[in-house]
């Protein structure tokens, strides 16, 4: 779960800019995309494929 907590001084516009920096990290808009429809063999080859990809870079 993605929690962010607001400083004292710090505005809410701020705060909203780094809890949508923490979901997009965490990838959440991307499950909800995923599931938001049926996804083809084909679709999620590719999906898996570019997931390898990006953990081979990053490792």
């Amino acid at each position: 779960m993605t929690q962010v907590t607001v400083g004292e001084n710090e505005g809410i516009e701020s705060a909203l800019r780094r809890f949508r920096r923490e979901v997009s990290k965490a990838g959440i808009f991307a499950d909800m995309k995923r599931l938001r429809h049926f996804e083809t063999p084909q679709e999620k080859r590719k999906r898996k494929a570019i997931a390898r990809r990006r953990k081979k870079r990053f490792s």
